[in-house]
């Protein structure tokens, strides 16, 4: 009798129930982490509660938090963000069962683990752009004069940011800025969000769009939000189907292709260390790989989870990506200085 009172204390105790639970700051939107989440609590029964932001107001709340951060686990949007919370020392060493996983973009350091990747790419709309005049490489897009005021970009969101943060590693500062400058000069119409830059997109209201592939998937063929981008793309989801939006890759290697990707990491404050690598290994499992591909028209980072038709493998979309040092995109700070010098952010 004394040992079952002693199992029930132990197993209902305030420390065991607080194993039985993970904290999670995310840059990622809700419509994409949510059923996930009810996924991985359904199978382990360990509860998760989320925080939801944006990767820099994340980055910024656990750099004022510290120690005290109730946070177990950085789950970022982009790379860049990642590289900054490893920069500030900010992720615990993870077991090498976790960092086996992934196939590719697993860092030297081994504390953050890439969860699932997208490609930069240049969307046109078909019914209004011959693609035959689009230029081989993203450096030569300010050359398109004709095109003065009917493009579409984003330079408040994270992936257009490590973008740039690649250019300026991979082509010099210089270089960057020149770009910049040059697309300055088109006036191209700034967007706080993708999707509302591809419906325009779509009506006409601009003819291109530097984007993230999987934007165009989600309109054409369905699924959840994008990322987390403000209020205005977690209203309410715009509408699918047939709209005339095509991608435009760039030629095999140029920094137009880049390849992102998101990413998490366990915290050194995390209070549930245990129960955050239990999320990790799951989010690197196959179904989460397929939800990120089939529903979310990322591209998986574990080999052998297959990837719908019109997207074509992972493998062949990342011949297309330069190879970029990750280092490329642990300046994030120097870019935002960059993009504020030219008032693009």
């Amino acid at each position: 009798m004394v040992r079952i009172l002693l199992l029930l204390l132990l197993t209902f105790s305030p420390a065991a129930l607080a194993a039985r639970e993970v904290v999670v700051y995310t840059g990622r939107s809700k419509a994409l982490v949510e059923p996930l989440i009810q996924r991985f609590t359904a199978e382990t029964g360990i509860r998760v509660r989320v925080r939801y932001g944006r990767d820099a107001q994340l980055l910024a709340l656990l750099k004022a938090e510290g120690g005290r951060s109730p946070a177990d686990l950085f789950w970022a949007n982009a790379p860049g963000a990642l590289l900054l919370a490893e920069r500030r020392g900010l992720f615990a060493q993870l077991p090498k069962k976790v960092l086996a996983r992934p196939s590719a973009f697993v860092p030297e350091k081994g504390d953050f683990v890439p969860l699932t990747l997208r490609l930069r790419t240049l969307a046109y709309n078909p019914q209004r752009v011959d693609p035959g005049i689009l230029p081989r490489s993203i450096l030569d897009l300010p050359r398109l004069a004709a095109f003065r005021g009917r493009i579409g970009w984003t330079p408040g969101y994270s992936s257009f940011q490590d973008f740039v943060s690649a250019l300026r590693a991979e082509r010099g500062e210089a270089a960057a800025y020149d770009w910049l400058r040059g697309m300055k000069a088109l006036a191209p119409r700034a967007y706080t969000g993708n999707v509302a830059m591809l419906l325009d997109l779509a009506s006409g209201r601009i003819d291109l769009a530097l984007t993230n592939h999987y934007y165009v998937y989600q309109l054409k063929y369905g699924g959840p939000e994008g990322d987390f981008e403000g209020e205005d793309e977690e209203e309410e989801s715009p509408p699918r189907g047939e709209l005339p939006l095509a991608l435009h890759p760039f030629a095999p290697g140029d920094p137009g292709n880049l390849a992102l990707f998101t990413g998490a990491g366990v915290l050194k404050t995390a209070r549930h260390p245990d129960a955050a690598q239990r999320l990790l290994a799951f989010l690197l499992a196959p179904e989460a790989q397929r939800f990120a591909a089939q529903r979310i028209h990322e591209y998986p980072v574990v080999a052998g989870v297959r990837t719908p038709a019109y997207m074509g493998p992972a493998s062949r979309a990342l011949t297309l990506a330069p190879r970029v040092n990750f280092a490329a995109f642990g300046d994030l700070e120097g870019t935002l200085r960059l993009l504020r010098s030219l008032d693009l952010f």
